[in-house]
């Protein structure tokens, strides 16, 4: 029999019941203790309910994620003798049989509301779909806030339009926001305490799938209860439904590349250098030339607000001065016409639009904690987060399917630090998200295909390398997965995020060139990691510990050497080909710079498919359960 783990206790939790016997109504206050108790293995949990049912002592409430190789339960214990009805010990003796009336069980999925009231305390109901109500909870001695939420890493919870006092419980598919929110939360993987601190951590499911595991792991040391990497690599793969990696060998990979250039970098742009390229009219000339100077050197700051807009395609490069003038009137017109729409909805449309109060809310939550440390954005009531929560509401009525997701304001931050301007700042921001959309949709399409293209072109580069990961169960390359979503953020310094995205637009040497950025840090770390012997848990803790402590130019030289070595390479395979652009039937447009093609995707994946090196496998769902046994 396993040890359970406690990771959530709360004490003074009742249940208030009645009993009608010899015809005398006594009131029954069932008081215990509500815990989280991490079991290990379904049959622990089945062995644990047998206990449970054959014991005296205790009443228990369930909760399961419904995840096959470790539920975690939410347990309700309670000890009979504590029992006090108005007959006193003996009554609570006597009325012990009474807890068999008490006990159910429900799926999370089969929850329909939870209405939570004050009596002096707080009482908690639950409500199911196609059944009566349930006992309520009541919560003597408070903890009853701890207790949602931890729910909400299970189910969104919304508040009702028509009472506030319900709560609305739903399983949201947004995937991307269940299961990677804290990767987004913390520099330093400083989210065990964010779980415990910060119940927003939490809102939408909250990583109930991967950083309870992702984070215990790294916790291990200190808890003495590190999980099998196994369990976690299993589990990474249901998060991203459609993501596996085969260990078939791929001959066509195993290939010289030869030696990898040695490349220099020049200083950044200058004014004087960019006035150079424009004609009398304004119309930007040699593009191509220009392109390549950002490529090698960036911008200096004082261009980045002009040239970003081109850089973005919210300018045409051949546009002249005033062409521009009379596009950013009409994009104001229109940026405006969007912001009133969501200024101009009441109270009462809003508690009838639970969509966008959900995102209302995740806005307001992410935008005072976005880049407070920048100077643009630090303080309290600053008008850089009053812009930054209106920009991200406008998006949300420019493109209301997708919404809001959390990682766009780490997206958005820097552009409205260089614009200035709430209406250029947006529009930057619609250019980006075009670019960027597939990483935030619910599919999360776009992060399965750059996974697997990254797998295809480290393998390339280092088989050793890549096949060390794979066996530390680390093939899937999730360690990776923030670098993508959000291109480097929360991994460079403010400045160097500007300088690697400006150079990433220019869509120079290569498509999909951030790709061979996460090549080029992984090379440089690849001794480290496998001198070192790092596992799973090590690889992953490793790999976020080098926030803040990357070069950006030495990162851009290697990836450019990468990219050159890669392309003077006689028998590349055709996919590695087709993921950097170099197939002459699959480019890349000037207006669609850096942009990831879907057709390049597709195209990818038929081929790798073929070849036996990667393939999808289909999606699958967990449930989660709530029970209450006697």
């Amino acid at each position: 029999m396993s040890v359970l783990q406690v990771v959530f206790e709360r004490e003074g939790v009742f249940i208030h019941t009645s009993s009608d016997e010899d015809g005398i109504e006594q009131d029954l206050l069932v008081s215990g203790s509500l815990r989280i108790v991490d079991k290990v293995t379904q049959q622990d949990s089945a062995s644990l309910c047998n206990q449970i049912n054959q014991s005296d002592q205790t009443v228990v409430l369930f909760l399961t994620r419904g995840i096959e190789r470790r539920p975690k339960y939410l347990a309700y214990l309670v000890n009979v003798c504590s029992v006090l009805p108005v007959g006193g010990l003996s009554g609570a003796l006597n009325h012990s049989h009474e807890r068999s009336r008490w006990a159910f069980a429900f799926s999370l999925s089969e929850l329909s509301t939870i209405t939570v009231k004050e009596e002096g305390w707080t009482v908690i109901f639950f409500q199911l779909k196609e059944s009566s109500s349930l006992p309520p909870l009541h919560f003597h001695q408070g903890g009853s806030i701890e207790f949602l939420d931890y729910l909400r890493r299970f189910a969104l919870l919304s508040q009702a339009a028509d009472d506030g006092s319900c709560l609305t419980v739903s399983t949201p598919n947004k995937a991307l926001s269940q299961s990677f929110e804290n990767l987004l939360d913390d520099n330093n993987f400083g989210l065990v305490n964010k779980f415990k601190k910060d119940p927003y951590v939490t809102t939408l499911g909250g990583f109930s799938k991967v950083t309870n595991y992702i984070f215990d792991a790294f916790r291990g040391t200190e808890e003495q209860h590190q999980r099998p990497p196994e369990e976690v690599a299993d589990l990474l793969g249901e998060v991203i439904p459609g993501l596996e990696i085969n260990q078939q060998e791929e001959p066509g990979f195993e290939i010289d590349l030869g030696v990898r250039p040695q490349v220099t970098r020049v200083g950044p742009l200058s004014v004087e250098d960019w006035t150079k390229h424009q004609d009398q009219e304004g119309r930007m000339t040699d593009v191509s030339r220009l392109k390549r100077a950002i490529f090698k050197g960036g911008l200096c700051h004082a261009l980045r607000k002009e040239a970003w807009k081109f850089l973005l395609g919210y300018f045409p490069w051949e546009s002249t001065l005033e062409e521009r003038k009379a596009l950013q009137r009409n994009k104001t017109d229109e940026y405006f016409r969007m912001k009133l729409q969501w200024k101009s909805v009441s109270a009462e449309q809003e508690r009838r639009n639970s969509k966008l109060r959900d995102y209302r809310s995740l806005i307001e939550k992410d935008v005072n904690r976005t880049d407070r440390t920048n100077r643009f954005y630090e303080g309290i009531d600053n008008p850089g987060l009053v812009l930054l929560h209106d920009i991200l509401m406008t998006y949300c009525m420019f493109d209301f399917d997708l919404g809001y997701v959390q990682g766009m304001s780490d997206l958005l931050s820097p552009i409205l630090y260089v614009m200035e301007n709430e209406v250029d700042a947006f529009w930057c921001f619609v250019y980006f998200m075009d670019q960027m959309h597939q990483n935030f949709e619910e599919q999360m399409q776009g992060m399965k295909t750059q996974l697997i293209q990254l797998s295809s072109l480290l393998r390339l580069l280092d088989v050793s390398f890549w096949n060390y990961l794979e066996s530390q169960d680390s093939g899937y390359l999730y360690f990776c997965f923030r670098w993508l979503l959000i291109r480097f953020k929360r991994e460079l310094s403010f400045q160097d995020v500007l300088r690697l995205w400006e150079v990433m637009w220019t869509g120079l040497p290569c498509q999909n060139f951030h790709l061979l950025v996460c090549c080029a840090i992984l090379d440089s770390e690849k001794h480290k990691i496998m001198e070192e012997n790092y596992g799973f848990n090590e690889i992953l803790k490793h790999i976020n510990e080098l926030s803040m402590k990357l070069d950006i130019e030495e990162i851009l030289q290697k990836s450019e050497g990468i990219c050159l070595q890669i392309k003077s390479c006689k028998d590349l395979p055709h996919a590695v080909s087709v993921i950097l652009g170099f197939d002459s039937s699959v480019g890349i447009s000037e207006s669609s710079a850096g942009a990831s093609s879907p057709s390049v995707g597709a195209s990818l994946r038929t081929d790798a498919c073929s070849n036996g090196h990667l393939r999808e496998t289909s999606s699958h769902t967990n449930s989660c359960k709530v029970a209450f046994i006697s």
